[in-house]
């Protein structure tokens, strides 16, 4: 029953012309068409529901679906019938997950950031979705992007293009060529870590790729060839290393 002097405002929302119907993950925002006297829109009605009724006074309304990443807007008018009204959101989910090999990343170590277009594309390299965890859904619009993997704080970093589908949840999984390396400073070969260790990991340029304080740091690093010194009590050490994508092993500097 809508009172007199009101209206009822009938919303829906559909991943295309000829899609679906979208089921949930909604939110919808009503604002009055003309702002308030501090010169500001408000909404003045929230829901989250797939297809609310807003019952609302006869006038002028803006309203606004976020669907994830993907929104749409439209002003409506109200009198005294029901308005109907459907929103078109061509947007799609998109999950990550990481592997090395055969072996799958475990969630916490690794994310995801997810920026507009192909990474080669010029333009504004902003990220639009950052520290995405492992297994997590993303909600964009459709069309093409690059996703940026981060496994471990060091430089396995892996770029790839992926395309979002309307009305599709999409799996990608990104192979890093990386290994968790894990460092010691010790006196005689097997023997025990040696505590209050500066690190710094290199490259065989000189580059700095990591730096941390302790006995047994741990480092997950792209496959290649690196350097690690060890400061220790005034003393510097230092050694080769080679990285191989899947071997996770300790690398032993002997402070000699």
């Amino acid at each position: 029953m809508v009172p007199p002097g009101q209206a009822a405002l009938a919303v829906s929302a559909r991943f295309g012309r000829e899609a679906p119907v979208i089921t949930g993950g909604l939110h919808w925002r009503v604002y009055n068409d003309r702002p308030d006297q501090a010169g500001a829109f408000r909404p003045i009605r929230e829901d989250r529901s797939a297809s609310p009724t807003f019952v609302l006074p006869a006038g002028g309304y803006v309203v606004h679906v976020a669907f994830g990443l993907a929104s749409a807007a439209r002003r409506v008018q109200l009198r005294g019938e029901t308005v109907r009204e459907i929103f078109e959101l061509p947007a799609g989910g998109v999950r990550f997950e990481g592997r090395v090999g055969d072996s799958r990343v475990p969630t916490g170590q690794i994310s995801f950031d997810v920026f507009r277009g192909s990474q080669f594309e010029l333009g504004d390299k902003r990220a639009i979705a950052q520290d995405i965890p492992s297994g997590d859904v993303v909600l964009l619009p459709e069309g093409t992007y690059h996703v940026v993997s981060n496994y471990g704080d060091g430089n396995a970093l892996v770029r790839s293009d992926i395309r979002i589908q309307a009305g599709k949840l999409t799996d990608i999984t990104i192979n890093h060529r990386a290994a968790v390396i894990t460092l010691k400073l010790v006196s005689d070969r097997g023997g025990e870590a040696l505590a209050n260790t500066q690190w710094s990991v290199l490259t065989p340029g000189g580059d700095v790729i990591k730096e941390s304080t302790g006995a047994f740091p741990r480092v997950v690093l792209a496959e290649g060839d690196y350097v690690v010194v060890a400061r220790n009590e005034g003393r510097v050490f230092n050694r080769d290393f080679k990285v191989e994508p899947g071997f996770d092993r300790e690398i032993e500097v002997l402070a000699r």
